[in-house]
Order: C-alpha cells, then sequence, then structure tokens
C-alpha cells in the first residue's frame, strides 16, 4: 500500500502538460535550404504534414496556420534570421484566433522558448512538447505513465535553470534558503534527482515482474514475434489480422500504441506464437524520449522475429523505414535479430499492381487479409530457424510410452492412429535439445523429416 501511495505521487497531474481546453495552433516549420542539417529524404511540405498529424492527434486541438520559413541554422537562439524573424512574427501577430504556436524543431531551450512567447504573445511548442502531450494523452498503464513522468525530467530542468536566472535577474540578493547554506537550484535539482530516482526504481520493479512473466512465457517455449514500424504505419492491424483477436481496436492516429501488449496467433503448422506490439517510431524522435521508453523496448531484445512494417503508400517511407532501422540498431539487440527482419509492405491494396523492389520485401494489405499467408509461411520459417525448432512425423506404438513423452517435451501437431496394428504417426514441433533426447530414449522409432 506504501508502495502504491508512492507511486500514485509520481503519477499525479503533470507540471508540464498545457493547460486543458481547445488549443487553435499555428505550425511554423524552419526549411533548410542547404548544408548537413538538410535531409535528403523528405520535403519542408512533407515535414510540415507531419506535423498538422501530430497535432490532428490531440483532442480539441486544431490547426489554424501553416507557415514554412527558410532558415539556415535551426539551432540558433530565435531559428531564423532577422529578417525572416521579423516577417514571421508579423504573420503570426495578424492571426487573432491562434493561442499556440508549433515550431517544427526537435527541441528548444526554456530560453529560446521564453523569447519567442515574449516576441509572439502566445505559447510556443516543439516537437519534444507536442509528443510527449500525446504521450501523456495515451498513456495508459503505470509504466507508460512512469516513462513519461521520466521524459519530463530534462524539461524540468532545462525550465528550472531559466527560472533561476529571471530570480537573479530581478532579485540580485542573497541566492540561499532562509541561511540553509543551499541555494534555490540546489534544493530544486536535489528534489528533481530524487524524482527521477524514484521513477527509474518504480519502472525497474515493473521491468522485474516482466522478465518475470517473460521467464514464464520462455517455459511454455511460446515463440515471440515483434511488430515494429513507423507510427501508424499499420502494426496493430496487422497483428489483428495475424492472430484474429477481435478485440484489437487499431486506431488511425500517431503513437496509438504506447504499451507493450502480447497477442497469440497460429502460424500453417499450427505452432502458437505470440505477436508482441510496439510502439511506433518518429523522424526526430527526442533521444530523452526513446530512451524513456527503452524499457518497454527492451521486451524487443528477447523476442525470436522482429516483424518491419512499412506503409508503402507513404511519400516518405524510404525515410521511414531509415528511422526505425536506426532506432533499432541503437538498441543494440543480438546481431541475429537485426539479420533476420521480416520486412512487410503494409496498405498495398491502395497502390496498383503493386511488387516489393526490395530483395525478401513481403507485400500486404492487412486490412483486406492480402499476403498474409505467404507472411505467415515467413514468419515459421523464420521462426524454425531462430529456435532451432524443427517439425517432423515420428511413427510410435501406442502401448509404449512415446506419445505421452511427446506431449510432455514436445507440441503435438496431429496424431493419426493406425487401429490395424497399433501404432500412430504423430506430428510435433520439437527443439533441437528435445529431439536428440527422443532419439537416445526411443533409437527404434521411425521419423519422417517435414
Amino acid at each position: 500500500e506504501e508502495d502504491e501511495a508512492a507511486l500514485e505521487e509520481l503519477l499525479g497531474p503533470s507540471p508540464l502538460a498545457p493547460a486543458p481546453g481547445a488549443q487553435r495552433v499555428a505550425i511554423v516549420h524552419p526549411a533548410v535550404k542547404w548544408g548537413p542539417q538538410k535531409s535528403p529524404l523528405t520535403t519542408a511540405e512533407l515535414q510540415i504534414a507531419e506535423a498538422v498529424a501530430l497535432v490532428d492527434t490531440l483532442q480539441n486541438w486544431t490547426v489554424l496556420e501553416k507557415i514554412i520559413i527558410p532558415t539556415k541554422n535551426p539551432n540558433k537562439k530565435f531559428v531564423f534570421g532577422k529578417g525572416n524573424f521579423q516577417v514571421l512574427t508579423e504573420k503570426i501577430k495578424k492571426l487573432p484566433h491562434v493561442t499556440a504556436v508549433f515550431l517544427n524543431v526537435e527541441r528548444i531551450s526554456s530560453l529560446t522558448k521564453k523569447e519567442l512567447e515574449g516576441a509572439w504573445g502566445v505559447q510556443v511548442f516543439d516537437r519534444y512538447t507536442v509528443v510527449l502531450h500525446i504521450f501523456r494523452c495515451n498513456a495508459q498503464t503505470k509504466e507508460a505513465k512512469l516513462q513519461v513522468a521520466l521524459a519530463e525530467i530534462p524539461l524540468l530542468r532545462s525550465n528550472l535553470k531559466n527560472e533561476v536566472s529571471q530570480r537573479d535577474q530581478q532579485r540580485g540578493g542573497s541566492r540561499y534558503i532562509m541561511g540553509s547554506g543551499e541555494t534555490f537550484l540546489e534544493t530544486q535539482n536535489r528534489v528533481l534527482k530524487e524524482r527521477e530516482l524514484k521513477i527509474r526504481n518504480a519502472l525497474e520493479k515493473l521491468r522485474r515482474k516482466r522478465a518475470l512473466l517473460r521467464t514464464q512465457r520462455r517455459k511454455c517455449e511460446f515463440p515471440m514475434v515483434s511488430v515494429m514500424g513507423y507510427t501508424n504505419c499499420g502494426k496493430t492491424t496487422l497483428i489483428k489480422a495475424l492472430t484474429g483477436e477481435t478485440g484489437l481496436q487499431p486506431r488511425d492516429q500517431l503513437f496509438a500504441t504506447l504499451d507493450i501488449t502480447a497477442h497469440a496467433g497460429y502460424l500453417p503448422s499450427h505452432m502458437a506464437v505470440i505477436y508482441v506490439d510496439t510502439i511506433g517510431f518518429l523522424t526526430d524522435l527526442p533521444h530523452n524520449l526513446v530512451e524513456s521508453f527503452s524499457a518497454t523496448l527492451e521486451e524487443v531484445a528477447y523476442s525470436d522475429l522482429i516483424v518491419h512494417v512499412r506503409d508503402i503508400t507513404h511519400p516518405e517511407t524510404i525515410l521511414q523505414k531509415a528511422t526505425v532501422l536506426s532506432v533499432l540498431r541503437n538498441l543494440n539487440l543480438p546481431s541475429h535479430l537485426l539479420d533476420s527482419v521480416v520486412e512487410v509492405h503494409n496498405k498495398v491494396d491502395l497502390i496498383e499492381r503493386y511488387k516489393p523492389t526490395e530483395e525478401n520485401a513481403l507485400a500486404v494489405s492487412a486490412l483486406h487479409g492480402h499476403g498474409l499467408e505467404e507472411l505467415k509461411q515467413e514468419i515459421e520459417k523464420k521462426i524454425l530457424t531462430a529456435t532451432g525448432k524443427k517439425i517432423l512425423t515420428v511413427s510410435i506404438n501406442l502401448e509404449g510410452p512415446q506419445l505421452s513423452w511427446l506431449y510432455k517435451e514436445a507440441t503435438v501437431q496431429e496424431v493419426d492412429v493406425m487401429p490395424e496394428d497399433g501404432t500412430a504417426r504423430v506430428k510435433v514441433i520439437i527443439s533441437s535439445s528435445a529431439f536428440g533426447r527422443y532419439k537416445n530414449l526411443f533409437p527404434n522409432s521411425e521419423i519422417f523429416m517435414s
């Protein structure tokens, strides 16, 4: 109960959450025209379209205006050059109904945020703030909520430094609190450090609990397939199609899935597998956010196979693929997992006569069921290789102990009884080690490889 109370305190209302109610947003995209910061895989129009999709995800938030303004270096204090900043400020001032500006950059400092808000007279959000707020709204479980709270810590620290510099400018007097020998900054930093430690400890407890569940799953020998992809690529729809799980309700929005969820399905040989639905990725997803959700993504390292789902209709599908592969590489996954990824080109029903150009990619329409059987066969083939399992048929004597041994040590698929001679042909999925034991115990048993 004490633990629960401490947890509830950590999961209280966020000091960083935008005020409830409607937001009427102007999206400003700094377009880098040249230099190392310009991405060759996208355009300013596509980047602002993704920013619009992010805002549309939030209830009562609407986009009133989209503005693309060129800049040489989006990392400088005012993001834009002096002339363009003036033009932009005049444009924003002429939008009387706008309550906030979404500046489509990864992160702005609290000092820049303060200066821009002073110049424009409305709240200013960056990608970190908007994505974090979407996470905040979508987090259902305690773990997801804790991970959001952890991702807020760097913002709270940044705001604190800004607050302290303001106090210093305004007061100029003693910086110590009531003669305690500790400055306001030191006190607040200590409070934040303690909060971060409590969140990390609570997440560690949940991680250990998940590790225990994972061990229990391992004992049942269910292979695990992690389904990954760029946000809104159709992962949940694909899992629903592969498992037939009617309770799954995919949503056409960014970051609909924040918590890892597991769903059982069957492969062509009737082998049971567990499909794991994971958080989607995003270009320029701030590092701290990825780091906060690494506890969730840890599950991927323990899977037997990764299925990478791509929305092949998206104009930025190549950039999205690069983003996902970059995150996968940064998760320090075992090389065999990275080498055996199954790439799925989803939503092919929207493209006439689509044929994948990439080798080994499978064309699928999760919504209409196109290509699912080929995908299941490919998953089965890779799972058998990854787990060292074999599918084979053995001939047994029904009076002997073989059948009960196989039920105990392997997965029995079919039993074809020959009543005339008291034998049966048994189709099984069996691990290499169990197969070795079977051959030692029953050397005279006839074996047919499938």
